[in-house]
């Protein structure tokens, strides 16, 4: 609620209770605590702190590299989150790397005419053409 308002510095202290909660109550690979880890990413990524938010995201992919079936949409979205937090290091390939792997999940599962997979190909070419 907080993240969608602005208020970042409010919104953390919520994420890492959920976070306490869910790592002293479920297994340490449970698609919740996943969640919990990409929540605190997405924050770290939102107030700019990127080194941070890759911490984060990478537990998160972990873990749902683990659980998650390889074209789920779920590993699709933050292999994008990882990608922009990249781009914003201004680490091209990285981000072209995660974006692509992004790409063929979406390819995989959109039909060819979907606009999600026309901005995210538009994504791939640009990371292309900086990593050039």
């Amino acid at each position: 609620m907080y993240d969608n308002m602005g208020e970042y510095s409010k919104a953390l202290p919520f994420h890492e209770k959920a976070f306490q909660i869910r790592q002293k109550t479920l297994p340490p690979n449970h698609p919740d605590l996943a969640n919990s880890y990409n929540n605190i990413g997405a924050w770290h990524k939102m107030t700019k702190q990127y080194p941070k938010a890759l911490v984060f995201y990478e537990k998160s992919l972990q873990i749902r590299e683990k659980v998650l079936p390889p074209n789920h949409p779920h590993l699709a979205s933050l292999y994008t989150d990882i990608s922009l937090v990249y781009v914003q290091m201004e680490e091209y390939s990285m981000a072209n790397s995660f974006s692509q792997r992004s790409f063929d999940i979406r390819q995989s599962s959109l039909s060819s005419d979907h606009p999600d997979l026309k901005v995210h190909r538009e994504l791939v070419e640009a990371l292309r053409d900086k990593c050039k």
